[in-house]
C-alpha cells in the first residue's frame, strides 16, 4: 500500500510507545458427541467464573461464551493470559460434558434463528433489528489498545481503515456454516456487514463529527445504545481504549497474540502520524467495501485489493506490506521477531479458514473440523512460538 511509502524506519517517539493491550474472544459451545453447537453457555460461564471471575461472561446467544484478558504491556504476557483463559473455559466446558471451539461461525447445528440469552437489552435489540439476529451465533476477536484521548482515538481510526481488509484476510476463520462450505474464508464478515452501523467506520475529521453522527443515529432509532456502534474500529464506550473488532476469533492463542501485536503496532504508528498532523488517507468508500468483500471471500490464500490504489495483489503481499508498515512500532515494543516468525508461519501453514477446509476436504466430514477446532483452542506453546 502507498501508505507505507513515507513511513519512518525508526521507532516513533512518544510517551505511550507500549500502550496496554487486551483481547476479548468469543467461543462456541459444542456437544462433543454430535459436534453441533449446544445452547448451554450459561453453565459453562458459571463454572469458568470460579477461576476467571468477571473475565468470562455470556453473549447474545446461548451458544456463545465471551472471555477477556486483563490489559498487558507485553504481548508475551498477553499470550500467557490468553492460554490461561482458554484453558480455564475449555476445562469448564469439559466438566459440563461439553467442548469449546474458536471459530467465526458454527460448523454444525441448527442455528437460525439462534436461542437468545435472556437479557432486557437483547429484547430491545430484537425489537429494533429483528431478523438480523438470525445469524448472530458468530464469534469475533476484539483487540483493545489503551488510548484514553477519544479525539486522538477517532483520528487514529482514519489511519487504520485501509488496513482493515488485510486483518480480515490474515485472521479468516469461518468458512463453514451449518455443515456447508460457504465458499468464503470469513463468512462471519458477510453476516456482520448487514448491520446498519457495522463494517469500516466512516472517515471522521474530529471527535465532534463522530459524536454528531452517533447522536443523530441514536435519535433516529438506529442505535439501541453506544454498545450497538458496531463499526470495526471505535473508541470503546466503557473503557479508555480504541477497540479494533474486525476479525474472526482466531483459532489459536498464538494467532490471537499475533493479531494483538499487529493491531497495537498499527495504533502506535497511526498515533505518531496523528500527532504530527497527518489527517490520514481517505480510500474511496466503494473500493474499501470491495476490499472487505475480497478479503472475506478469498482470505489469506487468495488475492486481495489494496484499498488505497485498487490494485489486485496476492493477500500474502498485502500482509507483508502491513508488517512493513508497522515495523517501527514492532521494534519499539519488542515484538518484531515474534511477529515476523508468526506471519511467515501463517503464510506457510495457512489461515484458520484454510486449515478448516483442509480437514473438511480430507474426508468431507464437518465433525472432523469441529474436532480439529477443539484441539486448536488450547494448542500447546510448542506449536506456536518457533
Amino acid at each position: 500500500m502507498t501508505a507505507t511509502d513515507d513511513m519512518p524506519r525508526t521507532a516513533p517517539h512518544f510517551d505511550a510507545l507500549c500502550p496496554l493491550v487486551g483481547v476479548e474472544e468469543e467461543y462456541l459451545v459444542v456437544d462433543p458427541v454430535t459436534r453441533a453447537v449446544a445452547p448451554r453457555a450459561a453453565g459453562v460461564v458459571e463454572r469458568a467464573a470460579a477461576e476467571l471471575g468477571g473475565q468470562v461472561s455470556t453473549e447474545i446467544t446461548r451458544f456463545q461464551v465471551e472471555a477477556k484478558t486483563p490489559p498487558c504491556s507485553r504481548v508475551r504476557d498477553l499470550e500467557a493470559e490468553l492460554r490461561r483463559m482458554r484453558a480455564a473455559v475449555a476445562a469448564a466446558a469439559r466438566s459440563a460434558g461439553l467442548a469449546l471451539v474458536a471459530s467465526g461461525t458454527p460448523v454444525l447445528g441448527e442455528v437460525v434463528p439462534p436461542p437468545i440469552t435472556d437479557d432486557p437489552r437483547y429484547g430491545v435489540g430484537i425489537e429494533t433489528y429483528r431478523a438480523l439476529h438470525d445469524e448472530q451465533s458468530i464469534c469475533a476477536g476484539h483487540v483493545h489498545v489503551h488510548l484514553p484521548d477519544r479525539e486522538k482515538a477517532v483520528l487514529v481510526g482514519n489511519h487504520l481503515r485501509p488496513w482493515l481488509p488485510v486483518l480480515v484476510a490474515m485472521t479468516a476463520n469461518s468458512p463453514l456454516w451449518e455443515g456447508r462450505d460457504t465458499g468464503y474464508a470469513s463468512w462471519r464478515t458477510l453476516c456482520w456487514g448487514r448491520w446498519p452501523v457495522a463494517g469500516p467506520p466512516p472517515y471522521f475529521a474530529s471527535l465532534a463529527e463522530y459524536e454528531r453522527l452517533t447522536g443523530t443515529l441514536t435519535a433516529a432509532g438506529v442505535l439501541v445504545d453506544p454498545g450497538t456502534i458496531f463499526w470495526d474500529v471505535r473508541p470503546s464506550a466503557r473503557l479508555p481504549t480504541l477497540e479494533v473488532r474486525v476479525t474472526d476469533v482466531p483459532a489459536t492463542a498464538g494467532e490471537s497474540a499475533l493479531l494483538a501485536a499487529v493491531v497495537r503496532a498499527l495504533v502506535v504508528v497511526s498515533l505518531e502520524r496523528v500527532e504530527r498532523g497527518d489527517p490520514g488517507p481517505r480510500p474511496v468508500d466503494g473500493l474499501l467495501r470491495a476490499a472487505y468483500w475480497q478479503a472475506a471471500r478469498d482470505g489469506l490464500e487468495g488475492y486481495g485489493i489494496d484499498a488505497l490504489t485498487g490494485e489486485r495483489r496476492p493477500a500474502a503481499e498485502l500482509v507483508t506490506a502491513l508488517l512493513r508498515h508497522v515495523r517501527p512500532a514492532l521494534e519499539g515494543t519488542g515484538d518484531l521477531d515474534m511477529a515476523t516468525r508468526r506471519v511467515r508461519r501463517l503464510l506457510a501453514g495457512g489461515s484458520g479458514a484454510a486449515r478448516q477446509r483442509a480437514v473438511y476436504g480430507a474426508a468431507g466430514r464437518p465433525a472432523d473440523v469441529v474436532d480439529h477446532l477443539i484441539g486448536d483452542l488450547t494448542a500447546g506453546e510448542g506449536s506456536e512460538t518457533g
